[in-house]
């Protein structure tokens, strides 16, 4: 719904012609799979928002997020948003929307009053997911618990056994280091802690560190 909203300029339009059982045709509106397209999109979001974003709302692509530190100013955002929407012609799905609430799912994440959570719909599935067999299965597990890095300690220390593995000309032996490793980081998924804002008021301390296989 988001993309097709943009139309394409009709001497451009040509340029996205194809052609199907039924004939050629070619776009009007902006379609997915475009190369260019999910800039475009996002430009088109940040200039019709630009003035309330990080002050009312955020904006990541075609997923909205409007806040507020009570339930009147949330209301009164919500209903600024909307208009800015009705203003630019810009239509929502009304059945992925969700108003008015005190958490949700966001990107992936829960967010909450409390701070910001794994989503536990996605770490049940990654629980029960069996130990790698192929390079390809290593990158799948580490593309999912590295979305959630940010919530273990240690990660790329954890995940090195496994990493390794994936280097050029590295040979393929699933060791018990890796099934320990495998076990320990969906063990911390499942018992991820709650990331909350700093406190402003007190002071910060920079520790940094780095190794050959880890920072």
């Amino acid at each position: 719904l988001g993309y097709f909203q943009i139309p394409i300029d009709p001497k451009d339009q040509e340029k996205t012609t194809f052609t199907c059982l039924y004939g050629t045709f070619a776009y009007k509106r902006m379609p997915f799979g475009l190369y260019n397209a999910p800039g475009t999109f996002y430009r088109c979001m940040m200039a019709i928002f630009h003035d309330m974003i990080e002050k009312m709302m955020e904006v990541f692509m075609d997923d909205f997020l409007v806040f507020g530190n009570s339930f009147s100013t949330c209301l009164t955002n919500l209903e600024d948003m909307l208009k800015r929407c009705e203003d630019t012609k810009l239509a929502l799905n009304l059945e992925k929307s969700h108003f008015m609430v005190k958490e949700g799912i966001v990107l992936g994440h829960k967010i909450s009053k409390k701070g910001i959570e794994v989503d536990k719909a996605k770490i049940e599935v990654i629980s029960k997911l069996p130990h790698p067999k192929t390079v390809k299965g290593i990158c799948s597990f580490l593309g999912h618990a590295g979305f959630y890095r940010r919530f273990i300690k240690d990660f790329s220390k954890i995940s090195r056994p496994m990493t390794y593995l994936l280097e050029k000309n590295s040979p393929f032996i699933f060791s018990n280091e890796c099934i320990q490793a495998f076990r320990t980081l969906k063990d911390k998924l499942t018992k991820a802690l709650i990331l909350i804002t700093p406190n402003w008021d007190q002071p910060f301390e920079l520790m940094c560190n780095a190794s050959d296989y880890a920072v």
